[in-house]
C-alpha cells in the first residue's frame, strides 16, 4: 500500500477542507500520519511574517439571522511600528471553521471566502511595505483590491496622508466587516476619506470609478487563475492616466499562477516589474524561515508558496 506521506497534494487539500467543515477536530490519534502530511501541505500560518504586531483585545459571538448559526469575532489591536502612529482596532473572524452561510455567499456571488479566514501573510507584508514607503501615497487616491480584512488599506489611511482610500472586496460579508472597522477607527484617519466598496473584478458598471486611482494595492490576488483576466482588466480600468499611477502587488509565485497572470497583464497592454529582494526586514525573515532560527515558527514555509514578490504595474 502506498505510504500516506506520498498522497497527492490535491487529496490532502480536500482533507483540509473536510476538517474545516467539521465543527470538531479529528481525534488526536486518528490517522496521525495523514495529519502530519496535511500540516506539510497547508500554507496557512498563525503568525506569518509578524511585521505588524497584533493582539486580541476581546471576542464575541454573533448570530446569523438567516440560518441561526453563529460565528466568533474578535477585536484585534494592530500596533504600527512607527512613532506617533495610531493603533488600529479591526474586528475579524476567529473561528477555525467556516459557517455554512460563507459557502452560500460564495455560490451566489461567484467568489471565494479566503478574505474571511484570517489576515494572510502577504497582507502583513503589504502593510509593512506601505509603512516603509508612506511618501508615495501622500495626497493620492488609493484603492485596495481583494482586501480581506484590509490591514494594508487601513495602514495607508492612518499614516500616509492619502487623500482617499477605498478598501474593496467582492465578498459582501468582508465588506461589512470593513465598513464597521472604518467606523470604529474613524479617529485614526485625519483628513483622509476612507470608504468600503463591494467590487467584483468582472463588474461591468464601474464607470463611476474609471480612471480614478493614482495607486492600486493588492496582496495575494493572483492565485485564482480563473480571475486573471478580470483582475488585469479592472487594474487597467481603475488606474488614472497620470504618468505616476501604478498598481503595487505583493504575491507569491504559487506554482505558475503569478507567471500566468503577468502574461495576461501583458496581453492587456500593462507593463510590470518583478522584484524579489525589496525590503531588508522582509528578506531577513524570509531567510530565517528557510534555514534560520525562525524555521520552527513556520515549519511548512516554502518560497514559491509563501514568499510574496513585489510586482509594480503601470499603464
Amino acid at each position: 500500500m502506498e505510504n500516506r506521506t506520498n498522497e497527492k497534494a490535491s487529496s490532502l487539500r480536500w482533507k483540509i477542507l473536510r476538517q474545516a467543515l467539521l465543527s470538531k477536530p479529528s481525534p488526536p490519534n486518528s490517522d496521525e500520519q495523514s495529519q502530519i502530511s496535511i500540516k506539510r501541505i497547508s500554507r496557512r500560518t498563525t503568525h506569518g511574517f509578524n511585521l505588524i504586531p497584533s493582539r486580541v483585545v476581546d471576542g464575541e459571538r454573533s448570530s446569523n439571522k438567516c440560518n441561526g448559526s453563529s460565528t466568533k469575532d474578535a477585536r484585534v489591536c494592530y500596533t504600527l511600528p512607527i512613532v506617533g502612529a495610531p493603533q488600529l482596532f479591526l474586528r475579524q473572524r476567529v473561528d477555525n471553521h467556516p459557517d455554512l452561510s460563507d459557502f452560500q455567499t460564495c455560490n451566489r456571488y461567484n467568489i471565494d471566502n479566503t478574505g474571511l479566514v484570517c489576515n494572510w501573510p502577504s497582507e502583513d507584508v503589504l502593510a509593512h511595505y506601505c509603512l516603509s514607503h508612506t511618501d508615495i501615497f501622500r495626497s493620492k487616491k488609493v484603492i485596495e483590491l481583494g482586501s480581506g480584512y484590509g490591514l494594508a488599506g487601513f495602514v495607508i489611511a492612518a499614516v500616509t496622508e492619502a487623500s482617499e482610500v477605498v478598501i474593496s472586496d467582492g465578498n459582501p460579508q468582508v465588506v461589512d466587516y470593513t465598513q464597521r472597522n472604518i467606523e470604529a477607527n474613524s479617529g485614526a484617519f485625519g483628513d483622509t476619506v476612507v470608504k468600503s466598496m463591494t467590487l467584483h473584478w468582472n463588474q461591468e458598471h464601474t464607470s463611476s470609478v474609471a480612471d480614478t486611482f493614482d495607486i492600486i494595492v493588492a496582496s495575494d490576488c493572483t492565485f485564482f487563475k480563473d480571475f486573471h483576466r478580470d483582475l488585469a482588466r479592472i487594474v487597467k480600468h481603475l488606474l488614472s492616466k497620470k504618468e505616476s499611477s501604478e498598481a503595487i502587488f505583493l504575491s507569491p509565485k504559487r506554482g505558475n499562477s503569478l507567471d500566468l497572470f503577468l502574461e495576461v497583464a501583458k496581453e492587456h497592454g500593462l507593463h510590470f516589474s518583478v522584484t524579489e529582494n525589496y525590503d531588508k526586514e522582509v528578506w531577513k525573515r524570509h531567510e530565517g524561515f528557510l534555514n534560520g532560527a525562525d524555521r520552527d515558527s513556520w515549519p511548512n514555509y516554502e518560497t514559491g508558496h509563501c514568499y510574496p514578490l513585489l510586482i509594480r504595474i503601470t499603464l
